[in-house]
């Protein structure tokens, strides 16, 4: 390990596990997000959510109107979790009943609606008789406006209690948006009631006695009726959903090591892939694609969904496949300024709730992002060069074409060869880059770039698009369309170089503002351009120098923007702060010219930072803070977790590491591995390239790196460097 990463080490006998404090379930459009101890505290950002409505906005269990004591929590898997509570002293008509006398466990499980155990045991010698009450409110109110802490109510909630059938439906309508939560109760050991917004059971106990009930929510949105599994939560291993993740797991790519902490964030990344699958109808099966990180974005996107397919290509491919498909579809066909669209534009973001449906915000979808158009181009080639699946390009092409004519019409806004963007709508988003925060994008003084911006990665990304693109359409037997673009790449490669070069500095413009004037606020954005292959070997090792040196570089990756800066800020969100997926890119572009040790540097960063997190679980950012001796990576109050560019990242970095490049449509994985000597082993298995499946093991031996093909054909693992200064990969 470097002498950075023995200096944030951890001591022996101590383990930090940095995290949001609050239990998270969720399945497809559906989550749940609750205090440790099972509750819904109201006012707060907590609740059962469907289809970006929260449904029930407050939750709470008495026993003769006490609160519990929570003992412990965890979630079980991404989509179940348990909560062991006890009681405290609380009044009976027969007298008190003392402290922690009774286990009340609290299971769920989420598979389409919600299923929830409660299993009490009577710890007291003497039998008992109590109320078990549950008191809950739905607000329906819309996820925007849970976000934002401004809740508006416009339509009618009615609430029904069906004393024979034990159910409890609670419905909000607004002219022709509906949302409904039914709640049943089901093999109880007695029988609820409701009054007073609460279910109430009595609970009557002998000593060393049980007592259980089951409770199912049935959510609905609209003609969608999602139904609670059956099977009681505290077998949630015995679910469909269960079932169909294992399936899901046993196909993804496996890695095992002997180093622990690199193999705990992998498999956390795995887990976190499947907690994030999110649901798009195919022709003869429900397909998934990465969702972009719960609890927020629990939907599908553009930029994020192509990025985690980009990450996710050597360890489950079919994501790229389900992402091409859906964004595809929602390719936009004409000009409109509100939802910020234009023919040939890849989609932003797509939601579901009332604000939505009624056009009160322009997610239906938003158009709102300057990468996404290019990176489709850039996921769909390497979909092919990992599948070798000539169909998958035939079947995009259109859609390919209609993205490089908005590039060429719509990026380029002004006509000087640079992509720019700017909102034209009431409700857009002033940044629409990744760093899409509305003060991101500053000037050296700190003051905020406004109007029309040409951020240095975009140019890098249609650079890149153009380029892998050209390689397409060689395959298909077309090259005069194939040198117009790599003329077309050519021609930008010298117009960026010429432009955004800074000479002084050494180092790239973070972007062009309005007036053509560079932007020199030192940022993380010119390492992506290393990503793309936009940048002269010859400046290179400028780039990387500068991204290294101590005001960029924490200890725990490399930070959003310079901490020079006078908005510099390491707890915000993207002017100092580091995110994992930023730095995976990084990587792959420090590689891909030759700075391997750098590349393995960011790689042990944000993998150490990593393991001090709860679960092992790698947050969509953490704080910018310098890394110590004696300190640990400091939390994001608000990060998704998990989020899928984050989990993604860990992928970058094996890929990075390994130097793997695909080549299925000549049968063949190009490798040149570099094992730091905290990585001295490790091994892939079910890697798949094409319809090969590879079982290969990397060993370090002193400086170098050997490797052997336990299986699959030998002759297709070709040695070759990943240093190329290119992005094809």
């Amino acid at each position: 390990m470097s002498s950075a990463g023995r200096a944030g080490s951890k001591r022996i006998g101590f383990e930090v596990a940095v995290g949001p404090r609050r239990l998270t379930i969720n399945q497809a459009n559906a989550f749940l997000t609750t205090e440790p101890d099972g509750q819904i505290n109201w006012p707060s950002h907590h609740g059962l959510y469907f289809f970006d409505t929260r449904l029930i906005s407050s939750w709470a269990l008495y026993a003769n109107g006490t609160s519990w004591q929570l003992l412990n929590s965890a979630a079980v898997d991404f989509f179940a979790c348990r909560i062991f509570l006890a009681n405290r002293r609380f009044p009976t008509e027969h007298g008190d009943i003392a402290e922690r006398t009774l286990g009340l466990s609290v299971s769920r499980s989420l598979e389409g609606g919600l299923h929830e155990d409660f299993d009490i045991t009577n710890h007291n010698q003497n039998a008992i008789c109590f109320n078990l009450e549950i008191a809950m409110r739905c607000d329906f109110a819309d996820l925007f406006e849970v976000k934002s802490g401004h809740i508006v109510r416009r339509g009618r909630i009615e609430t029904t209690w069906s004393q024979s059938e034990s159910k409890l439906s609670t419905e909000y309508t607004n002219q022709d948006f509906k949302r409904k939560v039914i709640l049943r109760a089901g093999r109880s050991d007695s029988d609820p009631v409701y009054a007073n917004g609460r279910l109430s059971f009595e609970v009557r106990l002998e000593p060393k006695a049980s007592w259980h009930s089951c409770l199912m929510y049935e959510l609905v949105a609209g003609d969608v009726i999602a139904k609670p599994p059956r099977a009681c939560a505290s077998n949630f291993a015995e679910t469909e959903v269960a079932k169909r993740v294992e399936n899901w797991r046993s196909n993804v790519l496996k890695l095992r090591t002997d180093n622990e902490q690199f193999q705990a964030l992998y498999d956390q990344a795995i887990a976190d892939m499947a907690c994030l699958r999110y649901p798009v109808s195919g022709e003869t099966h429900t397909e998934f694609l990465p969702a972009a990180g719960v609890p927020w974005f629990v939907a599908m996107f553009g930029r994020d969904s192509l990025i985690a397919s980009l990450q996710n290509a050597l360890v489950h491919p079919d994501f790229a496949r389900a992402t091409l498909k859906a964004l595809a579809g929602f390719q936009a066909t004409e000009t409109d300024d509100y939802r910020d669209a234009e023919p040939g534009k890849i989609m932003h973001e797509l939601r579901l709730g009332e604000l939505a449906h009624f056009h009160l915000v322009p997610h239906t979808p938003y158009y709102g992002t300057a990468d996404a158009t290019m990176l489709y181009l850039i996921v769909l080639h390497n979909a092919w060069r990992c599948t070798g699946a000539r169909d998958l390009v035939e079947q995009h092409l259109s859609t390919a074409e209609r993205c490089l004519e908005w590039i060429d019409k719509y990026g380029d806004r002004d006509g000087d060869g640079f992509q720019e963007y700017q909102t034209r709508s009431s409700a857009g988003y002033e940044n629409q880059g990744w760093k899409d925060a509305g003060e991101a994008v500053v000037y050296p003084d700190g003051s905020l770039v406004k109007g029309p911006k040409a951020l240095c990665e975009l140019q890098g990304y249609v650079y890149d698009a153009w380029l892998r693109m050209a390689e397409i359409y060689d395959m298909l037997g077309n090259p005069r369309r194939a040198g117009a673009l790599r003329d077309k790449a050519a021609d930008l490669f010298r117009r960026f170089n010429e432009t955004f070069w800074d000479e002084a500095s050494g180092f790239y413009a973070y972007a062009l503002d309005g007036e053509k004037t560079k932007v020199l606020s030192v940022a993380s954005n010119p390492g992506q351009c290393l990503w793309s292959g936009i940048v002269p070997r010859d400046r290179a090792e400028k780039v990387v120098r500068r991204l290294m040196q101590a005001d960029m570089w924490s200890g725990w990756g490399i930070r959003t923007l310079s901490m020079r800066n006078p908005s510099f800020n390491p707890h915000s969100y993207q002017n100092g702060s580091v995110w994992p997926h930023d730095n995976g890119i990084i990587a792959m572009g420090f590689r891909r010219y030759g700075f391997a040790e750098e590349a393995i540097q960011i790689a042990d960063d944000v993998s150490h930072a990593g393991s001090y997190f709860a679960l092992h679980r790698v947050p969509e950012l953490y704080a910018g803070t310098a890394r110590g001796p004696n300190n640990f990576p400091v939390q994001y109050l608000g990060a998704n977790v998990p989020q899928a560019w984050a989990a993604g990242s860990n992928f970058h970095f094996l890929q990075t590491i390994l130097g793997l490049v695909p080549d299925a449509p000549n049968g063949k994985l190009y490798v040149d591995p570099k094992l730091p000597e905290w990585l001295p082993r490790l091994e892939l298995v079910d890697l798949r390239i094409g319809k090969q499946v590879f079982h290969l093991q990397f060993s370090r031996r002193g400086e170098r790196t050997e490797w052997d093909v336990l299986h699959g054909p030998a002759d297709a693992v070709v040695s070759r460097s990943f240093t190329t200064g290119n992005a094809l990969a």
